[in-house]
């Protein structure tokens, strides 16, 4: 059993980290402030081989291996949550599916341009579309509806919460081809947001990762292929949980950068700020806070580098998956909240950056999974 990284993957981490101070840390308030979607950066990360890290070089990706991809996430999340969250999506959910369960044709049109982020030198990034209205955890309940017409399939319904929802120009939907199957008449379709009757919706106002861009997005009476079916008829609920499996490793990493860039600030301001004549890292109310920090995070960090070390080596990587995603979320919550009070009354001012680190933290307790969620797989995996 190895705890060292290699020499690539500190490579990796110290790539990362660099962009994440030089790239994303200036004007990270104002991202958050004006709720402008970070495209220049994610132009950048695209560049760097980031926004399609896991994919195979045959088709544009990077080659990377998941642990590099933890150890990217943490980096950019401890600066801006916003960024690494359509990473995340792009990564984990777009190109990871489409690698593993696309077609060659499928791979070649889409995967090639979308792990490279750019295509014509334009931003080109995907989206995940299962959450509607009435299918939030309950993902077997979708509405959207894919009429089966012979060559093509005919789509109408809506969608809600999407991550990269505007600046995408893929979408993977997740729609019901036949009701009467349940979870087996759903099927996952590639549909371009181009396409006549695609409509992006409003964007939503949120607490947090208020970089990205989330709209609800509709579809009215959209003709897709049939050769954008993604996998045999049936297969798309399947695809769902599969891919949203893998992205519970990219949310848990994304928690644990939250949590460590507000444990670095809480570190960093408890050996400047004094109080009773002492800074304040002198005084064992905040030493206790820092201290629990610290073993949080590792705990989190160990969790995050098995699920992935699993993945990578072709196992059963569901239940650390989880496992990683519920402590991490909790633990970045937990942390953010403790850094805030380490600061004080300057905790709650947007210019020493841990109120927005608070506000990030929320999100991940509650999307690709809530922490309900990640508890019923965990408990479904040691009960059987």
């Amino acid at each position: 059993m190895q705890f060292q990284l290699t020499e690539e993957h500190l490579m990796i981490q110290k790539a990362a980290r660099d962009f994440a101070q030089q790239e994303c840390l200036p004007g990270v308030i104002e991202r958050d402030d004006q709720q402008k979607f970070p495209k220049e950066q994610i132009m950048k990360l695209a560049d760097l081989g980031f926004m399609g890290m896991m994919v195979d070089t045959k088709y544009g990706g990077a080659g990377m291996d998941t642990v590099s991809y933890v150890l990217a996430m943490e980096e950019i999340s401890k600066v801006d949550a916003s960024v690494s969250v359509c990473m995340s999506v792009n990564n984990s959910l777009v190109c990871w599916g489409l690698m593993q369960y696309g077609s060659e044709e499928q791979k070649q049109k889409y995967l090639v341009p979308l792990a490279q982020g750019k295509k014509d030198g334009e931003l080109y990034i995907g989206a995940f579309l299962l959450s509607e209205p009435e299918a939030g955890s309950d993902a077997t309940s979708q509405r959207t509806i894919a009429e089966d017409k012979g060559d093509h399939y005919l789509l109408n319904g809506t969608k809600n919460w999407i991550t990269n929802g505007n600046s995408a120009s893929v979408y993977l939907v997740m729609a019901q081809t036949d009701a009467s199957k349940g979870s087996k008449g759903i099927n996952a379709f590639i549909v371009e947001k181009k396409w006549p009757g695609v409509v992006v919706g409003a964007k939503e106002n949120k607490l947090g990762i208020r970089g990205s861009d989330t709209h609800s997005i509709l579809f009215n009476d959209v003709k897709v292929p049939k050769e954008n079916r993604i996998g045999n008829d049936g297969f798309g609920f399947t695809f769902a949980m599969k891919t949203l499996t893998g992205g519970r490793i990219g949310i848990a990493s994304q928690a644990l950068g939250i949590a460590s860039g507000a444990y670095e600030l809480a570190l960093k301001y408890s050996k400047e700020r004094k109080a009773f004549g002492k800074e304040i890292m002198h005084h064992q109310a905040i030493q206790f806070k820092l201290a629990d920090m610290a073993t949080r995070i590792e705990a989190s960090r160990l969790l995050c580098l098995k699920a992935a070390w699993e993945k990578d080596n072709g196992l059963d990587y569901s239940l650390s998956a989880s496992m990683a995603k519920v402590y991490a979320s909790e633990t970045a919550m937990w942390t953010a909240t403790e850094a805030v009070q380490v600061h004080g009354g300057y905790g709650f001012v947007k210019e020493y950056h841990v109120e927005r680190l608070m506000r990030d933290a929320k999100i991940t307790q509650i999307y690709e999974g809530t922490s309900e969620v990640q508890r019923m797989v965990i408990s479904r995996s040691i009960l059987k």
